[in-house]
């Protein structure tokens, strides 16, 4: 795997393998550390994400610093196509076929990340209602969804309204179904999810 430098899109300047030391900062150095890569070419990487929500749960990086969806614009379109199509190549010999790949409307993390997750939801890491409604919402932005409002608007629209999304009722991303707690979600998952 080669050696490539984080560089800011906006002024060409490598940034430092050193975070701010805050949690949410954390994704800059992840970049940085070979030993953390599945995937590296010359403009992303793709790591494992550290506290998985899915059997398979993959995070996409791009190397120019991105720090949100609010900084993208219609020339960021090839590298985010790019993301999207590194994570299908990825993800299409897991033993799990269903796969979603998008993004956080408001994320937890700087730098942008596409998240690629199996939907099988089968983890220890998913443990509360914002971490499922994260993803199964609309607070979860599809890949192909958010180029075509890049290529019709020229930027991301306004997504602060998609917080209170987290706080929606559970249910069930395949049934539809209405669930009181996440360990009977976990449960209902494991027979009404099937990967076929």
């Amino acid at each position: 795997m080669s050696k490539h430098k984080i560089v800011d899109s906006g002024k060409g300047e490598p940034q430092s393998k050193k975070t701010a030391g805050h949690w949410s900062q954390g994704l800059y150095a992840a970049v940085s550390d070979e030993s953390l890569h599945v995937y590296s070419d010359d403009d992303l990487v793709i790591i494992k994400d550290k506290y998985p929500k899915a059997k398979y749960h993959y995070l996409v990086l791009p190397k120019v610093k991105i720090a949100n969806l609010k900084a993208l614009d219609k020339s960021h379109i090839p590298l985010l196509t790019k993301m999207y199509d590194r994570a299908a190549d990825l993800t299409k010999d897991c033993s799990v076929k269903k796969f979603r790949y998008g993004y956080h409307a408001i994320p937890s993390m700087g730098l942008l990340h596409l998240h690629a997750i199996s939907q099988d939801f089968n983890s220890p890491s998913l443990k509360t209602k914002k971490h499922w409604n994260s993803f199964t919402t609309d607070y979860f932005v599809d890949s192909h969804k958010l180029i075509e409002m890049l290529k019709s608007h020229g930027k991301v629209n306004d997504m602060s309204h998609h917080s209170k999304l987290l706080s929606e009722d559970l249910r069930c991303h395949v049934c539809k179904t209405t669930i009181k707690n996440m360990p009977t979600l976990k449960t209902h998952i494991q027979t009404c999810f099937k990967d076929s």
